[in-house]
This record gives structure tokens, sequence and C-alpha cells, in this order.
């Protein structure tokens, strides 16, 4: 059984993502969306909120699972014996970040593979930030996001509709 990790903050999880996944879905058994505790940036949603948020989006996909945690990402990997590591890349900017933390990735877990996925078209612009940012001026997010995504977003003030 191939199980791949999908990690991040997932502040909060968008259709990009959830592209992401499902075509993930497709090449590995088991998929595990990890949601990081405590990334190095301001949050909209508490962990627990984005964990929720996260797994109702991808209910409808039997062999993914949302799980919450909080240490390096790598001892993660090796805690739920993942094999592969799977990231979204949508401009070169993406790459050369991702390629970095690859060569790290690889030092630190050398079994742990990593495979990108090119974001679809339609979200290659795609970002929780600018997502949120589009909410907050009043923009149409709802094809951005799942609905009940949007919906929290409205009740935490993000989004002026």
């Amino acid at each position: 059984m191939i199980i791949a990790l999908y990690p991040g903050s997932f502040d909060p999880i968008t259709n990009g993502h959830i592209d992401i996944a499902t075509r993930a879905s497709k090449l590995f058994d088991k998929i595990i969306i990890g949601i990081f505790s405590t990334p190095d940036k301001r949050l909209t949603f508490s962990h627990e909120e984005r964990v929720e948020l996260a797994t109702r989006a991808v209910a409808h996909l039997p062999n993914i699972e949302v799980m919450p945690y909080d240490i390096i990402t790598v001892d993660f990997a090796r805690q739920v014996n993942a094999q592969v590591l799977v990231r979204g890349l949508r401009m070169s900017a993406d790459y050369e970040r991702e390629f970095e933390m690859a060569m790290l990735n690889r030092k630190l877990y050398p079994g742990l593979e990593l495979v990108c996925f090119m974001a679809s078209q339609e979200y290659q612009f795609l970002s929780s930030s600018l997502m949120k940012e589009v909410a907050s001026l009043g923009g149409d997010i709802d094809s951005l996001v799942p609905k009940h995504v949007a919906e929290a977003l409205r009740n935490k003030g993000v989004s002026k509709e």
C-alpha cells in the first residue's frame, strides 16, 4: 500500500488544494492531508477549524484522511508510514521553494519521495492568502473554495458579503 502525505497549513483549504488531493488519490492507495498546527504565518482559522474544513471538503473521497500534526513534516511522514510527499506547483517560485525543501527532506528522510502536481490551469493563481484577500474586499470567492469554507470565512468576518 502506497501512502502519500499532502502537508500544509490549509488556512483554509481551497478548490486548488482539493484538485491536487483528488488527482493524487487516483495514483496512491491512501492520501493523508496533514494539517500543520503552527506554521510561521498569521492564521485565520484555528488548527481544529482547519482540520474540520478540510475533512468536510474531501469527505466524498474515500481514500483521503485528514490528520493534524505538530512535528516536523518528515517525522510526521514516518509516523504515518508515508512513502510519498505530495505538493502542488503553481509557478516557478513554488518550484524553487519545493526543490530546496525536497533536498532537505531527502537528507532527513531518504525513503520519502516527492511527487509534485502542476496546478490545474483554473487554479494556478489561487492561494489561501489571495483568496482571503479577495474575500476581505468583498469579492466573489464561491468558485475558489467549497461552499462551507466560504460560509466559514463569512462567519469569521473575512468576507464583506
